[in-house]
């Protein structure tokens, strides 16, 4: 985490340094225009998490991380720019686990078919680990930070090898779309079987097909310079994702469908106190094996005491569930978040107060399935709730939850989350 600090200190040391830069009087406005322009691409690119390096953009995702499985890992990534082509692109990394001795990578590339729709064809080929339970969205955009919370402590993955090819395509400026077949080869690194038809499968194959579209019906955009840009991010926005797996193709294991949905809305109040709600919801149904189930994002270790669990809180997870404690194969969960406006004590130190609630529901149908490994379901209301104090010292705060309701626990301090929260921008 340290080193974290120390890449982010200096970056923004670095994006300063070259923005207080004075401008020589002799240079003419196209000038000025033209590194106002390059600066802001810049600050874009190393907010989306990449450095650019000629005609190459460095992916600071894969330069160090963490988990319970790969104990530190670290590597090299990153994908061509607009400097190289702009109608073709190359992506990859090359990465090494050092507690699991394993090297993971992925290659791949696109190329644009259609400028106007912003329409891309993407192929890839990785050899990875995945956390098992954990589900994501196809059209969501990069999303970057140089600290992931919950991946601290996160222990159960399968290994992956999935071949893909994928249609990116802009419907319309509210609505994006974007398509992907893959076939992967599963292997549980923890004991699992599924158990189907008398049959035991500690590995399996996978064929799916999967669609998913964002709608952001209240965003505004507008023509910059022959260029489509959002000016207002509107809410709500809606995500509607569906997985279909097909049994026999290409040697799959398994028939099974899936179904995902979340919906984000924002409201803006007087006082500049904003209030985020989110709400995800999400089945499966067929031959899914656990790996393509659900978990409800949980953040929390199984340790005996408070300060032996005292991490660091994730952005938008369950602080007081506990890691592989809960599986659904039908879920909902409602985060809801009250930011105050920041206590203004000085110009640099204004540390904000956020509320938060969060639920989760959910089922699971043919538990005997899945052996190996023992789990709850969430067929009573989950609930936690507590309070973030953000931006206390260096972007670091502290974050207290409580869990009550429905999966309540006899010993009163294992109810209790007590850790730090982590928030920094550039």
């Amino acid at each position: 985490m340290l080193k974290r600090l120390f890449v982010v200190f200096f970056l923004s040391l670095a994006t300063n340094s070259f923005a207080q830069n004075p401008i020589k009087k002799e240079r003419d406005s196209a000038q000025i225009a033209r590194d106002s322009i390059k600066k802001a691409e810049f600050l874009k690119n190393i907010g989306n998490g990449y450095l650019p390096i000629g005609f190459f953009d460095l992916d600071l995702r894969y330069l160090i991380k963490f988990n319970q499985f790969e104990g530190f890992r670290t590597g090299l990534g990153g994908i061509t720019n607009k400097s190289f082509s702009e109608s073709y692109r190359v992506n990859g990394y090359l990465v090494y686990g050092f507690k699991d001795k394993r090297y993971k990578y992925s290659i791949g590339g696109g190329f644009r078919v259609n400028e106007d729709s912003d329409t891309w064809i993407n192929l890839a080929y990785t050899d990875d680990l995945q956390e098992t339970g954990s589900s994501t969205f196809l059209t969501d955009k990069r999303f970057f930070t140089f600290f992931e919370p919950r991946l601290l402590n996160i222990d159960l993955f399968h290994r992956h090898i999935t071949k893909s090819i994928g249609l990116q395509h802009k419907i319309s400026n509210h609505l994006l779309s974007e398509t992907q077949f893959e076939t992967s080869k599963i292997n549980p690194t923890y004991n699992y079987s599924f158990n189907l038809d008398n049959r035991s499968y500690n590995t399996f194959d996978l064929s799916t097909a999967k669609i998913s579209l964002q709608w952001s019906p209240f965003s505004r955009f507008e023509l910059v310079k022959n260029k489509v840009l959002e000016i207002r991010n509107g809410y709500p926005k809606f995500t509607l994702q569906v997985t279909q797996g097909f049994k026999s193709v290409f040697g799959s294991d398994f028939n099974f469908s899936k179904i995902d949905f979340r919906t984000v809305e924002q409201f803006h109040h007087k006082n500049d106190a904003i209030t985020n709600i989110t709400l995800v919801a999400a089945i499966a149904g067929g031959e899914t094996p656990l790996t393509h189930l659900y978990h409800a994002y949980p953040n929390n270790i199984t340790k005996e005491t408070i300060l032996q669990r005292f991490s660091v809180a994730g952005l938008n997870s369950f602080e007081t569930m506990y890691f592989n404690e809960f599986f659904s194969d039908k879920f909902s969960t409602l985060q809801i978040k009250h930011y105050l406006r920041p206590f203004r004590i000085s110009d640099r130190f204004k540390p904000q107060l956020v509320l938060i609630s969060r639920y989760a529901l959910g089922d699971m149908k043919s538990i005997n399935r899945h052996q190996g490994i023992t789990f709850n379901t969430l067929e009573h209301l989950y609930s936690e709730s507590g309070f973030e104090i953000n931006k206390l010292l260096f972007g670091f705060g502290l974050s207290f939850a409580y869990r009550y309701g429905g999966y309540h626990l006899p010993n009163f301090e294992d109810n209790i989350a007590f850790k730090f929260t982590f928030n920094i921008s550039l």
